[in-house]
């Protein structure tokens, strides 16, 4: 009869993990006669196991895994350290070090073995969930988590389970033991079983004096104390497993199977399977671009089990705060687990790395965005291109590349697009086939639908950065040099005009908000926007934004609308953050109008561009103004256009800095200030240059040293 492998975890350092392991292997010894092995994984406290058991093997774990051959009965009775109570032992190696040359692969096909050469083990696996425990909870029956009555040991006892449990190990799989147990604890089991959702199993009594003195005598409490209260308790213990045939029972429980891929590095921080960063190496793997879906055994297997799930849920009524988000997640994990294991998974998942993959990726499409969510936390990805379903490209240092991560299906795809535009009280049918939106984070969404669009639903994701972007982040990246940096920052705080111009994806919001963050604390800000994105440090701050049409049609309020509400609002400054209709007019009135210091972007791929684009939004607003008049505003109305581009190699550069003179007959006159010279390509393809002045002093200058602003007029020198 094949033995059982009993795993012991501590839900803390210090609840006494390592002396119950010690002594539950004696209490099988003593009370059933069984001869157990006693194995030391706690590679973190290296060498308690031998100074309980008073003993110090010369050989131990790690020359156990390194066994070239097979496992058999003589094999190991070379290897392990035998007792003189008749206890087997492999203590840990001397030192950390020496743990983290052990291989989790050489650990499993040790534990595969155990079980036929011995009739119980037991594995002293430490307090944390590292790759070294999963593989030995992958050959154990049970696992024991050793708790305390003690509010931080339960609160980390639960932590661990749960990591355990979204490992997906069974709850079943799980027994709680409580150690150090006095019936005048502040915890009581009844605490425990409610914040664990597990029911005490046993409870070992505080006997702290029995345990100092076995300790000191180089002996386990089994054999120094055989009386004591806790050694009773053990004894108890085990008894309980045997009569209620605990492992058993537990022996048919269907559990993780073994990896039969590449297993998680030493350390547990090797990529998951079917995640970027690791291949998948099962069947049925999920090529990039496949349109036909209904032949990937993958995509297969995750409808048919979110199918499933919708059947065991109804979504609709669930609570929409975040305990109840929280609570549905949970309750959404344990039916994919109860599906999949009712589920032939053996071809297409055959291994624990792929059913968690499996899990996570429904989880994802039923509660969050799906096939977006791996992406939207990768920090390098900055745009998101779904084409399709089955297609989605990513931009990573300004480089768009086929990401591996598909939707495994258009209507998954649609169900994440409505998830983002129903909070925002945004709609996306036939009636009104595309939407403009944004995540929680602030990054911008663009939807548009069939049967506008012709090969399914299409996404665009403009990613907002978690860290506020300054103005040293820029320099560093090569966006513009410490000079024009200084420069910028005089001509924000001389409350200039500014229109920031650039192409699309050239980066003009972000250096929107970084000229935004020179503005002084002291005043009054009011920015505009379509979709919320620039992130002010400032306190004094009012951000408006649009709003579309209700499903009548009614109650669109435009950036035209909110600029004219800003005029009422006593504003210092104004910031548009995009100008691309009549709201040009609008701005061009509020700078020419006491509201000195206002900032806007315009998408235009030079400065002469960046007026003509003007001119014609302007045009937009239907007033019929004569063009020469549209051209006198916008010169009076400008001071300073900051023209920011995408060059061939992904970066984004300041690429001129130009002054608006003044108009000279039809023509608005401009005058570059500053310029960035590309002079060519590096090894890497990376585009060289430099910035350079080009001798010119703007007019401006003088009316900023009259404020109080000195401005070296070397800054302007050609070099």
């Amino acid at each position: 009869m094949a033995g059982h492998v009993i795993s012991v975890i501590g839900g803390k350092g210090g609840v006494g993990k390592s002396v119950f392991a010690t002594n539950l292997a004696l209490a099988y010894l003593k009370e059933f006669n069984m001869k157990p092995l006693l194995i030391d994984q706690d590679f973190v406290a290296c060498g308690d196991l031998s100074l309980i058991l008073g003993t110090r093997p010369p050989k131990g774990l790690l020359e156990a895994v390194q066994n070239p051959g097979s496992f058999d009965q003589p094999t190991m009775m070379k290897l392990v350290a035998q007792h003189p109570s008749g206890l087997h032992f492999l203590s840990a190696p001397n030192t950390t070090a020496q743990a983290r040359t052990i291989s989790p692969e050489s650990l499993g096909k040790l534990y595969k073995a155990l079980p036929n050469i011995y009739p119980i083990t037991i594995i002293d696996c430490g307090s944390q969930v590292d790759a070294y425990t999963l593989k030995a909870l992958e050959f154990s029956t049970l696992i024991l988590f050793v708790t305390n009555p003690d509010i931080l040991v339960m609160h980390q006892t639960k932590r661990i389970m749960t990591e355990v449990v979204d490992n997906l190990f069974p709850l079943e799989m799980i027994e709680v033991v409580l150690n150090r147990y006095t019936q005048t604890a502040a915890v009581s089991p009844a605490t425990i079983q409610k914040n664990l959702g597990k029911a005490v199993y046993a409870a070992i009594p505080e006997d702290s004096a029995s345990h100092a003195t076995a300790l000191a005598s180089g002996k386990p409490l089994i054999l120094a104390a055989p009386s004591a209260p806790s050694a009773r308790a053990m004894h108890e213990l085990v008894r309980k497993m045997q009569q209620t045939q605990l492992l058993a029972n537990l022996s048919k429980l269907k559990r993780p199977v073994r990896p039969v891929g590449k297993a998680a590095g030493a350390s547990g921080g090797a990529a998951p399977t079917g995640t970027p960063g690791g291949e998948k190496e099962s069947a049925g793997p999920r090529m990039p671009g496949q349109v036909d879906q209904s032949v990937d055994p993958w995509q297969a297997m995750k409808i048919r089990v979110h199918k499933a799930l919708v059947e065991k849920i109804d979504f609709k009524k669930e609570g929409n705060n975040q305990a109840a988000a929280k609570q549905l997640r949970e309750r959404c994990r344990a039916a994919i687990v109860e599906i999949l294991n009712s589920e032939d998974t053996a071809s297409v998942a055959p291994n624990r790395e792929d059913l968690q993959q499996l899990v996570k990726e429904v989880l994802d499409e039923a509660l969050g965005f799906g096939a977006l969510e791996d992406l939207l936390a990768d920090d390098s990805v900055t745009e998101i291109m779904v084409n399709s379903s089955s297609q989605i490209y990513i931009e990573k240092a300004g480089k768009p590349q086929l990401s591996k991560t598909v939707f495994s299906s258009n209507q998954q795809l649609m169900n994440v697009i409505e998830r983002i535009v129903m909070p925002l009280g945004r709609r996306i049918d036939e009636k009104s086939p595309y939407v403009d939106a944004r995540l929680p984070d602030g990054s911008r969404v663009h939807a548009i639908i069939p049967p506008l669009a012709i090969r399914g639903p299409t996404l665009t994701i403009r990613k907002f950065p978690k860290k506020r972007m300054t103005w040293q982040d820029l320099v560093a990246y090569g966006s513009f040099t410490q000079e024009v940096a200084d420069f910028l920052r005089l001509c924000v705080e001389a409350r200039l005009n500014i229109v920031v111009s650039g192409g699309t994806g050239s980066g003009k919001t972000t250096l929107l908000n970084t000229l935004s963050n020179f503005i002084p604390s002291t005043e009054r800000i009011i920015t505009v926007e379509d979709s919320a994105e620039l992130q002010l440090a400032q306190e004094h701050v009012v951000r408006l934004e649009t709003r579309p049409a209700n499903i009548e049609g009614e109650g669109e309020v435009s950036i035209r609308d909110l600029v004219k509400q800003t005029l009422r609002m006593r504003p210092d400054r104004i910031i548009v953050g995009e100008c691309r209709a009549g709201e040009a007019l609008d701005m061009l009135q509020a700078m020419n109008t006491g509201h000195d210091g206002s900032l806007t972007t315009i998408h235009a791929n030079t400065p002469r561009d960046c007026i003509a684009r003007l001119e014609t939004l302007v045009m937009m607003a239907g007033m019929n103004l004569p063009a020469k008049a549209i051209r006198e505003q916008a010169a009076s109305a400008v001071h300073l256009i900051v023209q920011q581009s995408r060059l061939s190699d992904g970066s984004r550069k300041v690429t001129y800095i130009t002054e608006v003179v003044g108009i000279q007959g039809d023509t608005v006159s401009l005058q570059d200030i500053f310029l960035y010279k590309q002079e060519g390509l590096d090894k890497r393809r990376k585009v060289t240059g430099r910035f350079v002045a080009t001798g010119f002093i703007p007019k401006f200058v003088e009316q900023m040293e009259a404020k109080g602003l000195k401005i070296p007029r070397s800054l302007f020198t050609t070099k």
